[in-house]
């Protein structure tokens, strides 16, 4: 890919709009809009002009607005202009092909970041953020790319960082000059500053399992016999009337999925067929695909029916889930069944959930392998106890959160990985250490420690590592 030439591409999502934007970048930019928007005033750097998008033999196509960007101040860090026309396809289609008959070329996806990367604009991290900042789904993932956007990772992996490079420079230091008495560190202070490395990175890499969360969602299966109301649950969760819901079991054939906004978290539904021996081949394509959805899931909602207490299939099921993941038990239509309530007995103060109570006959839960005593108590008709399980729903795949919402953390699989070979190289040099081994071969284990905390920001990088990145970006980002 050559970086010194001029690229142009549509920023904007395809489609028609009400304003659609042409972004060109390169030493060129300048000059190509000049001829493509004709102006009254002369262009000024950051400043926007009222123009007209002219062909060839000057006849207006449209009035447009044209920013103008002197590098280094620019995204690109590169002389930059962005051209807003009418959102029409054929428009914005138009301006891009004259852009290239002036002299552009079309952009690569993701060159404009790259740009902005290899000009030294952002770092590595940074412009990966990029990505899931185009990509968030709901705000809070938004104000998380932002935050790494402004190079809260590179700021985290900072002081963790200098304390290897001092560590390796007094190493080296006690290696070069060994003869003018430089002072050698003793192995306890040299594992003592290994810990001091470790530890903080260590707890950073642990913070993925949250940020993959925020990053990628969660997935929820609802199950259940039939009739216990699985899916007035699930639009009761997607707020609207997404599954159909009628008083004959057996409704839901297939899987129903919806995507929500769960605290910041996008949480995807799944709506499945009631677990029972299958009266048809439909229906017995429906259970095969609800055991699928079960052990596909980061969690399953266990629907059982307070009006007619725990059966053995819920018990059967119960086990079942608990085997496939974490799972969640939940008392529908409590509303119907105000007194002799199943696990009335173990209501919690603020009656949101019970303690599930064996019923007369039946086996007691607490006999269930592994499985949570606690049932949650809601009526998909009413609401009670929604808001309390949207909240059960995150603690139980999420302990802790509200901790982890306030600190820098990862959420990128790549940062991850690198950190943990960069741990496992600490590691190394630790037995290192306790194994007297010379000094000289310590230092490579921890030049392996720091080369990969060097690519997460791309300070260390190879042409393949860029590629892989940038081609999932977006064309005009």
């Amino acid at each position: 890919m050559h970086t010194d030439d001029t690229i142009v591409a549509i920023s904007t999502p395809p489609g028609r709009g009400g304003i659609g934007v042409v972004r060109l970048s390169g030493s060129q930019a300048f000059a190509i809009a000049g001829a493509l928007v004709r102006s009254t005033a002369d262009a000024e750097p950051w400043r926007a002009r009222l123009g007209e998008l002219v062909d060839e033999a000057g006849e207006v196509v449209d009035e447009v607005v044209a920013t103008w960007f002197r590098a280094p101040h620019s995204y690109t860090a590169e002389d930059v202009v962005e051209v807003s026309c009418h959102g029409a396809p054929v428009v914005l289609r138009f301006a891009v092909e004259r852009a290239l008959a002036l002299g552009a070329r079309l952009a690569e996806p993701g060159e404009f970041t790259l740009r902005a990367f290899l000009n030294g604009r952002l770092d590595l991290a940074q412009a990966e953020a990029v990505r899931d900042l185009v990509e968030a789904q709901t705000v809070y993932q938004a104000r998380v790319a932002a935050r790494q956007v402004a190079g809260a990772v590179a700021r985290t992996l900072a002081p963790i960082k200098k304390q290897l490079v001092d560590l390796i420079a007094l190493l080296e230091a006690g290696i070069d000059f060994a003869e003018d008495d430089v002072s050698v560190l003793p192995d306890a202070r040299i594992l003592e500053s290994i810990e001091g490395v470790r530890a903080p990175l260590a707890a950073f890499a642990s913070s993925f399992r949250y940020g993959r969360v925020v990053q990628a969602g969660l997935s929820l299966a609802i199950v259940g016999r039939p009739n216990v109301g699985k899916s007035s649950l699930f639009n009761r969760l997607v707020e609207r009337e997404r599954a159909i819901v009628t008083a004959a079991p057996g409704t839901t054939r297939d899987l129903v999925s919806e995507t929500i906004n769960l605290e910041g978290i996008p949480l995807r539904l799944v709506d499945t067929a009631g677990i029972r021996e299958a009266r048809d081949e439909a229906e017995s394509l429906g259970v095969q695909k609800s055991f699928e959805a079960l052990a596909d899931s980061d969690l399953t909602l266990v629907v059982l029916d307070a009006a007619a207490g725990l059966l053995p299939a819920d018990v059967e099921l119960i086990e079942q889930s608990h085997k496939a993941g974490p799972t969640l038990l939940v008392w529908n239509k409590v509303d119907l069944s105000r007194t002799g309530f199943p696990g009335s007995a173990g209501v919690s103060p603020a009656g949101d959930a019970a303690g599930t109570a064996a019923l007369p006959g039946n086996p007691a839960p607490d006999n269930f392998e592994g499985c949570a005593t606690e049932a949650w108590r809601v009526s998909a008709l009413t609401g009670e106890g929604i808001p309390a399980l949207r909240r059960a729903i995150l603690d139980t795949v999420l302990p802790g959160l509200d901790g982890s919402r306030e600190t820098a953390f990862l959420t990128n699989i790549r940062h991850e990985q690198l950190l943990r070979e960069a741990l496992a190289a600490l590691d190394t040099a630790r037995g290192a250490v306790q194994a007297a081994v010379p000094h000289e071969m310590l230092l490579l284990d921890l030049y392996n420690a720091l080369r990969p905390l060097d690519m997460i920001t791309g300070q260390t990088t190879v042409d393949d590592i860029l590629n892989q990145i940038f081609s999932t970006f977006c064309v005009g980002k």
